[in-house]
């Protein structure tokens, strides 16, 4: 594809774009001129002009190509991409690999300091990568060790019998909002994990047949209420989510992307501290 022709022509001054704005930023912070930048994406000054003023709109192609010619690294490229109205495809990040052994380090001591709390950090496909001691020690009185043991996906584990098993009144609501997010990423992403995800967890009995039309009814929440099963009573807990990442845009798609998840008790009287008491063991307990 020609990367000068004008996807979207636009009438009239559009300086209010965001695209425009960062291609002039990094023109300046890299000194490259609209004349030098143009010749380097074999493209006019004319066009350059045009995309800094938005009058007219960049193809995929010719933001990729904007981002290589000024040398833009990862972050930057995914902010320029964004501005223009494309979704960056990320590289996955493997949360094991030496090089990010700090993260892992700092991910252990913000688990340990949610204790005791039950918490597990998650990855974009909300696979578990950590637990914390007052995670394991929550469900090891619920759930059999073999089976905890083998517990690797929080939305897998969260739609589950054995799970939050027994949930308070608007559950289903909850279960929409959740699918809808999901289908709502997989759909950005074109990522076929998040859709084989997606159609995994719908086939749960827990989810309602008109979940679409629930969830597109409803707004995402960080937090929801639950109601789990707590020596023997169901005591209701708050299960709050928080994302590790990069700041700004690149929060939604920076690599590793993580999640820590956390229930916090509603009775405020209610104890925990036994939870953590004792030898506590799980494959994905590092401390």
């Amino acid at each position: 594809m020609n990367p000068n022709i004008n996807l979207a022509p636009i009438e009239g001054s559009k300086t209010d774009r965001p695209f425009g704005r960062l291609l002039k930023f990094w023109r300046g912070v890299h000194s490259q001129s609209q004349e030098k930048l143009a010749y380097a994406l074999q493209s006019s000054p004319r066009h350059i002009s045009r995309l800094e003023n938005g009058r007219v709109h960049p193809s995929k192609e010719m933001v990729e190509g904007i981002a290589q010619a000024l040398s833009l690294g990862e972050r930057d490229t995914y902010h320029l991409m964004i501005s223009a109205g494309y979704v960056p495809v990320t590289k996955g990040a493997d949360f094991h690999a030496p090089q990010l052994k700090w993260l892992r380090k700092a991910m252990t001591l913000t688990l340990r300091a949610m204790d005791p709390y039950p918490a597990t950090l998650m990855d974009s496909s909300s696979n578990i990568l950590m637990v914390n001691r007052g995670w394991v020690g929550f469900y090891q009185n619920i759930i059999p060790t073999e089976s905890l043991n083998r517990v690797s996906n929080h939305f897998d584990f969260l739609f589950s019998h054995q799970g939050d098993g027994n949930f308070m009144g608007g559950w289903q609501d909850t279960l929409s909002v959740i699918l809808m997010s999901l289908q709502q990423a997989a759909l950005l992403s074109g990522d076929p994990e998040k859709q084989a995800m997606l159609n995994r967890l719908i086939t749960s009995p827990n989810v309602p047949a008109d979940w679409q039309q629930r969830g597109a009814k409803l707004e995402p929440m960080a937090s929801f209420r639950i109601q789990v099963e707590f020596k023997g009573e169901l005591e209701k807990f708050f299960n709050v989510s928080q994302t590790v990442g990069a700041l700004g845009p690149n929060a939604f798609v920076s690599e590793p992307q993580l999640t820590v998840n956390t229930l916090y008790p509603e009775d405020e009287n209610l104890d925990l501290a036994a939870l953590i008491e004792g030898e506590l063991k799980h494959p994905l307990l590092f401390y």
